[in-house]
């Protein structure tokens, strides 16, 4: 028997939509039904993605957006919503990091790594979240159909990795934000889950493999490889779907079992 997951007539508010896993999962999310909001400060990059899922027969959609200005985030979240339509789905993915020893960290960079990892996350899951409350408040009983909110962790907030250590504790952060607003939120239909990626090749990191550091890393996982974006496609669709319904505040690794 086949078995889809459909998305049509929904609504996705992806951040750090401009590259990488954010304009993965955009592309999957449209490829599954749901008008797509892409939201970065790289405009040039969001419209070119657009230009990909239109292409693709998709609906897509951008919007300016800077995770570490509150101001941004309002407005960003409002547009969107005027533009297309309630949010239903929100793929809280920006995120930055730095390689550094700690004792090396200085107040700009933890700042830099907080502001967007986890204050940055917040505002924009609670933005959102406020909105889907309201809807939920509002409704006839039985006439919200659910919200779902996927907060982009990390499989370094479950296992501390050297050098990245201010990263680590960002989205260890990530990982109990998840779990708050999952305990508050679920009974009023928002299911807030986390994925928490392992090594995934984009085109940040692409060159790293090749070097003899990264061919290093990869000799010490437990398969010897990394991963693709796609190969979180079904995890993201599945959680963003109304089957999901019965997952609520988990935390998932995808990543090749390296943290077992």
């Amino acid at each position: 028997m086949a078995y889809s997951m459909d998305l049509s007539g929904r609504v996705a508010l992806v951040t750090g939509a401009s590259g990488g896993l954010g304009a993965q999962f955009a592309k999957t999310l449209s490829r599954a039904g749901a008008a797509v909001v892409l939201a970065s400060r790289r405009m040039d990059k969001l419209k070119e993605l657009r230009a990909q899922i239109e292409a693709e027969g998709g609906d897509a959609h951008v919007v300016s957006l800077d995770v570490t200005d509150h101001a941004s985030i309002k407005s960003a979240v409002a547009h969107a919503e005027t533009e297309v339509g309630p949010i239903d789905i929100l793929v809280n993915n920006s995120g930055v990091s730095t390689t550094q020893r700690l004792q090396d960290v200085g107040e700009e960079d933890y700042d830099f790594i907080f502001n967007t990892n986890v204050k940055g996350a917040f505002f924009v899951g609670q933005e959102v979240g406020k909105r889907m409350l309201a809807r939920s408040r509002g409704m006839a009983p039985g006439a919200f159909s659910g919200g779902r909110i996927i907060n982009i962790a990390s499989m370094a907030g479950l296992r501390v990795l050297p050098q990245i250590g201010v990263y680590c504790m960002s989205k260890a952060a990530v990982v109990q934000m998840t779990r708050a607003m999952a305990l508050e939120w679920g009974k009023f239909g928002i299911n807030v889950n986390a994925i928490c990626p392992g090594y995934i090749d984009t085109e940040i990191n692409h060159h790293h493999w090749e070097t003899e550091q990264g061919k290093k890393l990869v000799q010490m996982l437990p398969r010897k490889r990394i991963g693709t974006p796609a190969d979180l496609d079904a995890l993201l669709v599945m959680l963003a779907s109304g089957q999901s319904h019965f997952i609520n505040g988990a935390v998932i690794a995808a990543d090749d079992g390296f943290g077992v």
